[in-house]
């Protein structure tokens, strides 16, 4: 049996101080102790950082990417496996999670595809994020840096960043805890005979491009679809390098806090049988996609899959990929349910996905990334806020003279994450 025990820190306040240290339910973070710890990355040309605590005036833009704070403590390996620790296989032992804190990467713009975090007002209301205690690390590359090399810094002081702040926790009492524990599947047969079989597809970007995913610290694009234990996702073995759209990116937060898998391995053993995770890589190319179908089906039939949830990332040609795996589980008799986003247009008309199939007949949606949204004027922004000028969602004339932004919600981060992570949906009238 495998087990993994997740201890949660909530925490009351960020603050500077002398070093990064937990005192009294407040984190204090050294900037001169992480900034030394950030700076040994020869691209990286400066760093500072500022903090954005729940209910201020703030914006945050543009934003690449989120990381909640987490580090092992008992166990084989570290958490981001192949990146912080070796390559250890993780998934098990006791791991800290400050679970109120995230850090989310700004500075200047590396594309297009970046996006905003309200702490306050109507953009606040459609992120986890405006709840959270964020700790923004503010990166300049040095000068000259290619856009691939420049993701890839703001990817790891982001994940760096996230590491040295939970390390703080050391030796401190968890406010909560919760342990998820998974069978070998002769045991789980054995026990819940009787109960669903239920597997999950998770479809992650591998598209190149900036479109990437990293599993234990390597590039997955071409790889074909396999199985990971849900416990090794939960302990920060997939990280996003994803330059999707803002509203519907997976960023690291999400793969950490995976609700699907949670809400499983909550359900496991009582109302179905968790089976596993089959991990589906969304390529570019039709042979890519034909074969990763393929392979996704020929796992769940081999873990004895009645049923499988479908989660997709991103959007566009991504919905081939989330089509094709649902017309081969279906046809193969494996029910299955899709979690999906939709671009209807602004007046939600359109057709909401690129592509179809008549068996995706169970399918969920997390809203319209084209819904438009005007949000009000910040006393402060962290970052440039003429980036909305350039990013997905936004326009050249977004910044309005007030200080006020008109955007569609696709600027948004995480607002429409296709694993449920937050509220919204799209219901027929």
């Amino acid at each position: 049996m495998q087990q993994l025990e997740l201890r949660k820190f909530v925490i009351k306040d960020v603050q500077f101080g002398q070093e990064t240290c937990m005192k009294d339910g407040v984190l204090y973070v050294s900037k001169e102790q992480l900034r030394a710890y950030l700076m040994d990355d020869i691209n990286i040309k400066d760093v500072d950082f500022d903090i954005a605590r729940p209910g201020e005036s703030v914006r945050i833009m543009p934003v690449k990417d989120i990381v909640q704070p987490r580090c092992k403590v008992e166990g084989p390996g570290d958490v981001f496996p192949g990146i912080i620790g070796g390559q250890d296989i993780v998934g098990e032992g006791i791991t800290h999670v400050i679970s109120n804190c995230c850090v989310p990467t700004c500075g200047k713009i590396v594309a297009f595809q970046e996006g905003i975090i309200d702490m306050s007002g109507p953009g606040a209301e459609y992120m986890s994020f405006s709840k959270m205690f964020n700790v923004v690390p503010l990166i300049q590359p040095v000068d000259g840096l290619d856009k691939h090399s420049h993701e890839a810094t703001v990817r790891l002081a982001g994940i760096r960043t996230a590491y040295h702040l939970a390390c703080a926790t050391k030796g401190h009492e968890a406010t909560d805890s919760e342990i998820f524990k998974v069978e070998s599947l002769p045991e789980m047969f054995r026990l819940y005979p009787d109960l669903p079989k239920v597997a999950y597809v998770y479809m992650i970007q591998t598209q190149g491009l900036m479109h990437d995913s990293y599993v234990y610290g390597l590039n997955v694009k071409g790889m074909l679809s396999t199985t990971i234990s849900p416990l090794e996702v939960l302990d920060c073995a997939i990280i996003s390098g994803n330059c999707a759209a803002p509203c519907h990116k997976t960023a690291t937060i999400h793969h950490q806090d995976n609700p699907i898998i949670m809400d499983l391995l909550r359900k496991h053993g009582k109302e179905l049988c968790f089976v596993g995770v089959i991990l589906n890589n969304e390529s570019a190319v039709l042979a890519d996609k034909l074969r990763g179908a393929n392979w996704s089906c020929r796992i769940a039939k081999q873990l004895g899959a009645d049923g499988v949830i479908i989660s997709e990332e991103g959007g566009g040609n991504p919905e081939t990929d989330l089509m094709l795996n649902c017309k081969n589980m279906e046809l193969a008799g494996i029910k299955t349910v899709l979690v999906t986003d939709e671009y209807a247009g602004r007046d939600g008309r359109s057709q909401g996905l690129a592509d179809v199939t008549q068996e995706a007949d169970a399918v969920i949606t997390t809203g319209n990334g084209n819904q438009l949204i005007h949000l009000p004027p910040m006393d402060r922004v962290i970052g440039d806020i003429n980036s909305i000028k350039v990013t997905v969602g936004g326009s050249a004339e977004a910044v309005q003279p007030d200080g006020s932004i008109i955007c569609e919600i696709a600027s948004l981060m995480g607002c429409m994450c296709e694993l449920g992570y937050e509220r919204m949906t799209t219901k027929l009238k």
